[in-house]
Protein backbone atom coordinates (compact mmCIF):
# COMPACT_ATOMS: atom_id res chain seq x y z
CA UNK A 1 0.00 0.00 0.00
CA UNK A 2 1.25 3.47 -0.90
CA UNK A 3 0.92 5.64 2.20
CA UNK A 4 3.64 8.12 1.30
CA UNK A 5 2.85 11.41 3.06
CA UNK A 6 3.50 13.21 -0.21
CA UNK A 7 0.22 11.79 -1.47
CA UNK A 8 -1.90 13.48 1.19
CA UNK A 9 -1.80 16.53 3.41
CA UNK A 10 -3.85 15.90 6.53
CA UNK A 11 -4.16 17.69 9.85
CA UNK A 12 -6.59 15.73 12.00
CA UNK A 13 -8.14 12.30 12.24
CA UNK A 14 -10.52 10.81 14.78
CA UNK A 15 -11.20 7.77 16.89
CA UNK A 16 -14.99 7.48 17.06
CA UNK A 17 -16.23 4.47 19.05
CA UNK A 18 -19.87 3.85 19.87
CA UNK A 19 -20.71 3.07 23.53
CA UNK A 20 -23.00 0.15 22.70
CA UNK A 21 -20.84 -2.59 24.19
CA UNK A 22 -17.37 -3.32 25.52
CA UNK A 23 -14.60 -2.59 23.02
CA UNK A 24 -13.01 -5.65 21.40
CA UNK A 25 -9.88 -6.66 19.50
CA UNK A 26 -11.28 -5.29 16.25
CA UNK A 27 -11.66 -1.87 17.83
CA UNK A 28 -8.10 -2.02 19.16
CA UNK A 29 -6.87 -2.96 15.67
CA UNK A 30 -8.61 0.05 14.12
CA UNK A 31 -7.43 2.41 16.87
CA UNK A 32 -3.82 1.29 16.38
CA UNK A 33 -4.00 1.89 12.62
CA UNK A 34 -5.54 5.31 13.17
CA UNK A 35 -2.85 6.28 15.66
CA UNK A 36 -0.09 4.97 13.37
CA UNK A 37 -1.39 6.94 10.40
CA UNK A 38 -1.75 10.06 12.51
CA UNK A 39 1.83 9.60 13.68
CA UNK A 40 3.03 9.10 10.11
CA UNK A 41 1.29 12.25 8.87
CA UNK A 42 1.91 14.23 12.06
CA UNK A 43 -1.85 14.72 12.39
CA UNK A 44 -3.81 15.31 15.57
CA UNK A 45 -6.29 12.75 16.90
CA UNK A 46 -9.76 13.64 18.15
CA UNK A 47 -11.64 11.31 20.47
CA UNK A 48 -15.29 11.45 19.46
CA UNK A 49 -17.79 9.14 21.13
CA UNK A 50 -20.93 8.55 19.05
CA UNK A 51 -23.66 8.33 21.68
CA UNK A 52 -26.80 9.44 19.82
CA UNK A 53 -28.34 5.98 20.22
CA UNK A 54 -29.48 6.81 23.74
CA UNK A 55 -31.08 3.40 24.30
CA UNK A 56 -27.83 1.52 23.70
CA UNK A 57 -25.33 4.00 25.11
CA UNK A 58 -24.52 2.97 28.67
CA UNK A 59 -22.29 4.69 31.27
CA UNK A 60 -20.30 1.46 31.71
CA UNK A 61 -19.53 1.36 27.98
CA UNK A 62 -18.49 5.03 27.97
CA UNK A 63 -16.12 4.36 30.86
CA UNK A 64 -14.79 1.30 29.03
CA UNK A 65 -13.72 3.49 26.11
CA UNK A 66 -11.44 5.55 28.36
CA UNK A 67 -10.22 2.46 30.24
CA UNK A 68 -9.37 0.67 26.99
CA UNK A 69 -7.62 3.60 25.30
CA UNK A 70 -5.56 4.31 28.41
CA UNK A 71 -4.71 0.63 28.94
CA UNK A 72 -3.57 0.21 25.33
CA UNK A 73 -1.68 3.51 25.33
CA UNK A 74 -3.63 4.89 22.35
CA UNK A 75 -3.01 8.65 22.22
CA UNK A 76 -5.49 11.40 21.47
CA UNK A 77 -4.94 15.14 21.46
CA UNK A 78 -8.44 16.59 21.49
CA UNK A 79 -11.67 15.58 23.15
CA UNK A 80 -12.70 14.42 26.62
CA UNK A 81 -10.16 12.93 29.01
CA UNK A 82 -12.75 11.09 31.09
CA UNK A 83 -16.42 10.17 31.20
CA UNK A 84 -17.38 13.27 33.19
CA UNK A 85 -15.80 15.62 30.64
CA UNK A 86 -17.48 13.69 27.86
CA UNK A 87 -20.98 14.00 29.29
CA UNK A 88 -20.44 17.65 30.24
CA UNK A 89 -18.83 18.95 27.05
CA UNK A 90 -18.59 16.43 24.22
CA UNK A 91 -21.70 14.23 24.07
CA UNK A 92 -23.43 14.42 20.71
CA UNK A 93 -26.56 15.68 22.46
CA UNK A 94 -24.74 19.02 22.80
CA UNK A 95 -24.61 19.25 18.99
CA UNK A 96 -28.25 18.46 18.26
CA UNK A 97 -28.70 22.06 17.12
CA UNK A 98 -26.07 21.58 14.40
CA UNK A 99 -27.63 18.33 13.23
CA UNK A 100 -31.10 19.89 13.12
CA UNK A 101 -29.77 22.84 11.09
CA UNK A 102 -28.54 20.38 8.47
CA UNK A 103 -31.82 18.45 8.55
CA UNK A 104 -33.86 21.62 8.13
CA UNK A 105 -31.69 22.75 5.22
CA UNK A 106 -32.29 19.40 3.50
CA UNK A 107 -36.02 19.54 4.18
CA UNK A 108 -36.40 23.15 3.04
CA UNK A 109 -34.39 22.40 -0.09
CA UNK A 110 -36.75 19.59 -1.11
CA UNK A 111 -34.07 16.92 -0.70
CA UNK A 112 -36.07 14.74 1.71
CA UNK A 113 -39.23 12.68 1.88
CA UNK A 114 -41.08 11.14 4.80
CA UNK A 115 -41.32 7.38 5.30
CA UNK A 116 -43.41 5.34 7.74
CA UNK A 117 -42.20 1.91 6.61
CA UNK A 118 -41.34 -0.60 9.29
CA UNK A 119 -38.50 -3.08 8.97
CA UNK A 120 -41.16 -5.71 8.18
CA UNK A 121 -42.58 -3.55 5.38
CA UNK A 122 -39.13 -3.13 3.86
CA UNK A 123 -38.33 -6.85 4.02
CA UNK A 124 -41.69 -7.71 2.45
CA UNK A 125 -40.90 -5.41 -0.47
CA UNK A 126 -37.33 -6.70 -0.83
CA UNK A 127 -35.96 -9.71 1.11
CA UNK A 128 -32.45 -8.20 0.98
CA UNK A 129 -33.63 -5.28 3.11
CA UNK A 130 -32.92 -2.67 0.43
CA UNK A 131 -35.41 0.18 0.42
CA UNK A 132 -37.58 0.18 -2.72
CA UNK A 133 -38.83 3.77 -2.54
CA UNK A 134 -42.36 2.95 -1.39
CA UNK A 135 -42.93 6.33 0.31
CA UNK A 136 -41.20 8.55 -2.25
CA UNK A 137 -44.43 9.83 -3.81
CA UNK A 138 -46.80 9.49 -0.85
CA UNK A 139 -46.29 13.03 0.41
CA UNK A 140 -46.41 12.17 4.10
CA UNK A 141 -46.09 15.26 6.34
CA UNK A 142 -42.78 16.01 8.01
CA UNK A 143 -44.46 16.58 11.37
CA UNK A 144 -46.11 13.13 11.41
CA UNK A 145 -45.35 10.86 14.36
CA UNK A 146 -43.23 7.70 14.13
CA UNK A 147 -41.78 8.52 10.72
CA UNK A 148 -38.25 8.74 9.37
CA UNK A 149 -36.85 11.29 6.95
CA UNK A 150 -35.08 9.89 3.89
CA UNK A 151 -32.83 11.54 1.34
CA UNK A 152 -33.89 11.47 -2.32
CA UNK A 153 -31.03 9.68 -4.10
CA UNK A 154 -30.19 8.37 -7.55
CA UNK A 155 -27.95 5.50 -8.59
CA UNK A 156 -26.20 7.36 -11.41
CA UNK A 157 -24.39 10.15 -9.54
CA UNK A 158 -20.62 9.51 -9.71
CA UNK A 159 -18.82 9.77 -6.37
CA UNK A 160 -15.07 10.14 -5.94
CA UNK A 161 -13.40 9.10 -2.68
CA UNK A 162 -9.84 10.27 -2.10
CA UNK A 163 -7.78 7.53 -0.48
CA UNK A 164 -4.15 7.43 0.63
CA UNK A 165 -3.22 5.61 -2.56
CA UNK A 166 -5.48 7.03 -5.31
CA UNK A 167 -8.99 8.37 -5.95
CA UNK A 168 -11.72 5.72 -6.12
CA UNK A 169 -14.77 6.30 -8.31
CA UNK A 170 -18.05 4.64 -7.40
CA UNK A 171 -21.82 5.03 -7.28
CA UNK A 172 -24.16 4.86 -4.32
CA UNK A 173 -24.90 1.14 -3.78
CA UNK A 174 -28.42 -0.22 -3.85
CA UNK A 175 -28.58 -0.84 -0.11
CA UNK A 176 -27.89 2.86 0.52
CA UNK A 177 -30.49 4.31 -1.85
CA UNK A 178 -32.85 6.79 -0.15
CA UNK A 179 -31.00 6.35 3.14
CA UNK A 180 -32.40 7.66 6.42
CA UNK A 181 -31.11 10.97 7.78
CA UNK A 182 -33.59 11.36 10.67
CA UNK A 183 -34.83 8.35 12.62
CA UNK A 184 -38.32 7.66 13.89
CA UNK A 185 -37.27 8.71 17.39
CA UNK A 186 -36.51 12.20 16.07
CA UNK A 187 -32.74 11.87 16.39
CA UNK A 188 -30.42 12.34 13.40
CA UNK A 189 -29.15 9.14 11.80
CA UNK A 190 -25.48 8.14 11.84
CA UNK A 191 -24.71 9.29 8.28
CA UNK A 192 -25.79 12.85 8.99
CA UNK A 193 -24.48 13.21 12.55
CA UNK A 194 -21.06 11.79 11.71
CA UNK A 195 -20.76 14.01 8.63
CA UNK A 196 -21.70 17.16 10.56
CA UNK A 197 -19.28 16.21 13.34
CA UNK A 198 -16.41 15.68 10.92
CA UNK A 199 -17.03 19.15 9.48
CA UNK A 200 -17.42 20.73 12.92
CA UNK A 201 -14.18 19.28 14.30
CA UNK A 202 -12.14 19.82 11.12
CA UNK A 203 -11.47 16.15 10.38
CA UNK A 204 -9.66 15.48 7.11
CA UNK A 205 -8.37 11.90 7.54
CA UNK A 206 -10.96 9.20 8.19
CA UNK A 207 -9.84 5.66 9.04
CA UNK A 208 -12.52 2.97 9.15
CA UNK A 209 -13.16 -0.67 8.30
CA UNK A 210 -14.05 -1.87 4.83
CA UNK A 211 -17.52 -2.73 6.13
CA UNK A 212 -18.17 1.02 6.26
CA UNK A 213 -17.35 1.62 2.58
CA UNK A 214 -21.09 1.90 1.74
CA UNK A 215 -21.41 4.44 4.56
CA UNK A 216 -18.53 6.44 3.11
CA UNK A 217 -20.34 6.59 -0.23
CA UNK A 218 -23.61 7.62 1.44
CA UNK A 219 -21.85 10.37 3.37
CA UNK A 220 -20.11 11.60 0.22
CA UNK A 221 -23.50 11.78 -1.45
CA UNK A 222 -24.97 13.67 1.50
CA UNK A 223 -21.98 16.01 1.72
CA UNK A 224 -22.52 16.88 -1.94
CA UNK A 225 -26.15 17.77 -1.29
CA UNK A 226 -25.24 19.88 1.75
CA UNK A 227 -22.21 21.45 0.08
CA UNK A 228 -19.75 20.19 2.72
CA UNK A 229 -16.60 20.24 0.60
CA UNK A 230 -14.35 19.61 3.59
CA UNK A 231 -15.71 16.06 3.76
CA UNK A 232 -15.54 15.24 0.06
CA UNK A 233 -11.96 16.57 0.05
CA UNK A 234 -10.97 14.44 3.05
CA UNK A 235 -8.63 11.46 2.73
CA UNK A 236 -9.94 7.99 3.58
CA UNK A 237 -8.33 4.72 4.55
CA UNK A 238 -10.54 1.63 4.70
CA UNK A 239 -8.76 -1.23 6.40
CA UNK A 240 -9.48 -4.94 6.33
CA UNK A 241 -11.62 -6.17 9.21
CA UNK A 242 -10.08 -7.96 12.16
CA UNK A 243 -12.10 -11.17 12.41
CA UNK A 244 -12.53 -13.90 14.98
CA UNK A 245 -12.25 -17.69 14.58
CA UNK A 246 -13.67 -18.92 11.29
CA UNK A 247 -13.59 -15.42 9.87
CA UNK A 248 -16.59 -14.26 11.90
CA UNK A 249 -17.00 -10.53 12.36
CA UNK A 250 -16.37 -9.51 15.94
CA UNK A 251 -19.33 -8.28 17.97
CA UNK A 252 -19.40 -6.21 21.13
CA UNK A 253 -21.59 -8.94 22.59
CA UNK A 254 -18.80 -11.52 22.17
CA UNK A 255 -17.18 -11.12 25.58
CA UNK A 256 -14.12 -13.32 25.01
CA UNK A 257 -12.65 -10.83 22.54
CA UNK A 258 -13.34 -7.72 24.62
CA UNK A 259 -10.33 -5.83 25.90
CA UNK A 260 -12.00 -5.68 29.31
CA UNK A 261 -12.19 -9.50 29.47
CA UNK A 262 -8.60 -9.95 28.32
CA UNK A 263 -7.40 -7.36 30.80
CA UNK A 264 -9.13 -9.20 33.64
CA UNK A 265 -7.45 -12.40 32.46
CA UNK A 266 -4.10 -10.76 33.12
CA UNK A 267 -3.17 -9.88 29.54
CA UNK A 268 -0.82 -6.94 29.10
CA UNK A 269 -1.11 -4.37 26.29
CA UNK A 270 1.82 -6.10 24.60
CA UNK A 271 0.01 -9.45 24.80
CA UNK A 272 -3.05 -7.95 23.13
CA UNK A 273 -1.08 -6.26 20.35
CA UNK A 274 0.84 -9.48 19.71
CA UNK A 275 -2.44 -11.43 19.59
CA UNK A 276 -3.78 -9.02 16.98
CA UNK A 277 -0.51 -9.19 15.04
CA UNK A 278 -0.56 -13.00 14.92
CA UNK A 279 -4.09 -12.91 13.55
CA UNK A 280 -2.89 -10.48 10.87
CA UNK A 281 -0.10 -12.86 9.87
CA UNK A 282 2.71 -10.93 11.58
CA UNK A 283 5.08 -13.29 13.38
CA UNK A 284 7.30 -10.71 15.08
CA UNK A 285 6.56 -9.59 18.61
CA UNK A 286 4.49 -6.43 18.44
CA UNK A 287 4.28 -4.68 21.79
CA UNK A 288 2.59 -1.33 21.09
CA UNK A 289 0.18 0.44 18.75
CA UNK A 290 2.91 2.05 16.65
CA UNK A 291 4.67 -1.23 15.90
CA UNK A 292 1.37 -2.93 15.06
CA UNK A 293 0.15 -0.08 12.89
CA UNK A 294 3.42 0.26 11.01
CA UNK A 295 3.55 -3.49 10.33
CA UNK A 296 -0.02 -3.64 9.04
CA UNK A 297 0.43 -0.57 6.85
CA UNK A 298 3.57 -2.10 5.33
CA UNK A 299 1.81 -5.30 4.24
Amino acid sequence: MDTNPGHALVRKTRIAPTPSGYLHLGNAFSFALTAALADRYKAGILLRIDDLDRQRAQPAYIQDIFDTLNFLGIPWHEGPRNAHEFERDYSQVHRLGLYNEALNALRDGGALFVCDCSRTDILKADPTGAYTGRCRQRGLPFDAKEVSWRLHTTDDLPLTVKTLAYPVNAFLPREQQDFIVRKKDGFPAYHLASLVDDQYFGIDLIVRGMDLWPSTLAQHYLAGVLGIDSFTNSTFHHHALFTGPGGRKLSKSAGDTSIQYLRKQGKTPGDIYTLIARSAGIQEDVRDWKALGDWVLSL
